[in-house]
C-alpha cells in the first residue's frame, strides 16, 4: 500500500468567490479603485473643457495621482490604528464631494482653487488596495484560498486602468466631463460602501504587539523592508517608462490607438497571469519565487531593444505583463513575513508608494528620452534590472531566516 499523500484538491476560483464576503469585497474594492483610473482622464477632460491648456489640464491629472500615492502610508497606519471603516467612509466622501465640486467651484476659483480641490480629492482617495490585502488573512483562514485571491486581486487591479479611462470618454463624449465626474465619485462610494460596511471590514483590527516582542517588534522600517521597497520602484519605473514608450510608438508609426493598445495588451497578460498563477500551487518559498518571476519580468522586456513593429510590440509586451502579477503577489506575502504585527496595513501603503513612486520616475524619464528611439525602449527593462539587482542583493534578508511570524488578524 503506498503512504503517500494524495495531491491537494485544486483551487478553483468559484471556491475563492464563494467564499463568504470575497466577491463582496473583491467587486467593491475594484469598483471603490475605478476613479484611480477615471478620475486623473476625466480632470484633464474637464480643464481642457473649460479652456485651460492641457499642460495645465495635464498638471492637474499628475498632482491627483501624485497625492494620493504620497497619503497612502499615513492612511495605512490611521486604518492599523482605528480600523477600516473609520478611514474608508470618511475618505470616500470627501473625495466624491471634492470631485463633484471641481467642475462647480473651478470657474470660480480659477487655477488656484481647481489646484486646491484636486490635491485635496488625491489626499482623501480611500486606501482599498492596502485595505483588502489586510482583510484576506481573516476572510479566507485557508493559504491556498488566499493565494489564489491575492493573484486574482493583484491580476485585475490593471483592468481598471482599461475600463476607466474607456468609461470617462463615452461618458464626456455622450454628455460632458462634468458628468464623468459626478459618475467617478458616484462609482468610488459605492464601491467603498459596499467594503467599509461588510462585517469583515468593519471588525477587522489589526493583531496587536505582545508586550515581550513590541521592542523588537515594532520597528517597520528594516534594511529588509527598505531594500524590497527599493526593488518595487524598479517595476514601478519599468510599467512608467513603457506607458510613455507606447506614446512614442503611437507617435512613430502614426497610430494613435497604439497609445492605449500597448498598455492594454500589457494588462491583459497581467490579468492572465494572475489567473494562471494563482490557480496552482507552487513549489519553493515566496522569497525564490519573487526572484524568478522578476528575472522572467525582465527577460520579457529585452524584445524590445530590437525596436519591432506594432504588432510584435503589442504582443511582446504581454510577457513581462504576465509576470507583473506574480512578482507583486509574491511582494505582499514578503512585505507580511517581514512586518510587524500591527502594522500590515500601513507597510502595504508604503509598498503601493514605492511602485507609484517608480512609475513617476520611469515617466519623468522616459518622457525626455522619447525621441530616442533605442533609449525609450531600453528603459523597461532598466528599471526591471534594477529591481532583481536589488533582490539578489537583498536575498538573505528576504528569505524566511529574516522574516518574523507573520502576524494573525482577527476573524470577525
Amino acid at each position: 500500500m503506498s503512504l503517500t499523500a494524495p495531491p491537494a484538491p485544486r483551487i478553483t476560483y468559484g471556491a475563492v468567490l464563494g467564499s463568504p464576503y470575497v466577491a463582496r469585497l473583491l467587486g467593491g474594492t475594484l469598483t471603490g479603485r475605478l476613479p484611480n483610473g477615471m478620475a486623473p482622464v476625466a480632470i484633464l477632460l474637464w480643464a481642457t473643457a473649460s479652456g485651460s491648456s492641457i499642460a495645465f489640464g495635464g498638471l492637474l491629472s499628475a498632482l491627483y495621482g501624485l497625492s494620493s500615492a504620497l497619503a497612502q502610508p499615513v492612511k495605512g497606519r490611521l486604518m492599523d490604528r482605528h480600523g477600516q471603516s473609520a478611514v474608508h467612509l470618511p475618505a470616500a466622501l470627501l473625495n466624491s464631494a471634492l470631485l463633484v465640486a471641481l467642475p462647480l467651484a473651478g470657474p470660480y476659483g480659477g487655477p488656484g482653487l481647481a489646484t486646491a480641490i484636486v490635491v485635496a480629492g488625491g489626499l482623501t482617495t480611500p486606501p482599498l488596495e492596502a485595505g483588502l490585502r489586510a482583510l484576506w488573512p481573516s476572510v479566507l483562514p485557508n493559504p491556498r484560498l488566499r493565494h489564489a485571491a491575492l493573484a486574482l486581486d493583484t491580476g485585475t487591479q490593471g483592468l481598471l486602468y482599461i475600463v476607466g479611462p474607456l468609461l470617462v470618454a463615452a461618458l464626456a463624449s455622450a454628455y460632458n466631463p462634468a458628468v464623468a465626474l459626478a459618475v467617478t465619485a458616484a462609482l468610488g462610494l459605492a464601491g467603498t460602501a459596499a467594503v467599509a460596511l461588510a462585517p469583515p471590514s468593519r471588525h477587522w483590527r489589526p493583531e496587536q504587539l505582545v508586550s515581550q516582542d513590541a521592542v523588537q517588534t515594532r520597528q517597520l522600517a528594516t534594511p529588509a523592508v527598505l531594500l524590497l521597497f527599493v526593488s518595487l520602484t524598479g517595476i514601478g519605473f519599468a510599467i512608467g517608462a513603457m506607458n510613455v514608450w507606447s506614446i512614442a510608438m503611437a507617435e512613430h508609426h502614426h497610430q494613435d490607438m497604439l497609445s492605449g493598445i500597448i498598455p492594454a495588451a500589457f494588462s491583459t497578460g497581467s490579468f492572465l497571469g494572475g489567473l494562471i498563477y494563482g490557480s496552482r500551487t507552487w513549489s519553493g518559498t515566496t522569497t525564490r519565487r519573487l526572484m524568478i518571476a522578476t528575472a522572467a519580468f525582465l527577460a520579457g522586456w529585452l524584445p524590445l531593444f530590437a525596436l519591432p513593429g506594432p504588432y510584435a510590440a503589442t504582443a511582446a509586451v504581454t510577457v513581462p505583463g504576465a509576470f507583473l502579477t506574480i512578482v507583486v503577489a509574491c511582494a505582499y506575502v514578503t512585505t507580511d513575513g517581514l512586518t510587524p504585527a500591527g502594522r500590515t496595513s500601513e507597510a502595504y501603503a508604503w509598498l503601493i508608494l514605492a511602485i507609484g513612486a517608480g512609475q513617476s520616475a520611469g515617466t519623468a524619464l522616459a518622457g525626455r528620452l522619447a525621441e530616442q528611439p533605442l533609449a525609450s525602449a531600453a528603459l523597461p527593462a532598466a528599471g526591471a534590472a534594477f529591481a532583481l539587482a536589488v533582490l539578489l542583493a537583498a536575498r538573505r534578508r528576504l528569505g524566511p531566516t529574516g522574516q518574523r511570524q507573520r502576524g494573525r488578524h482577527k476573524t470577525p
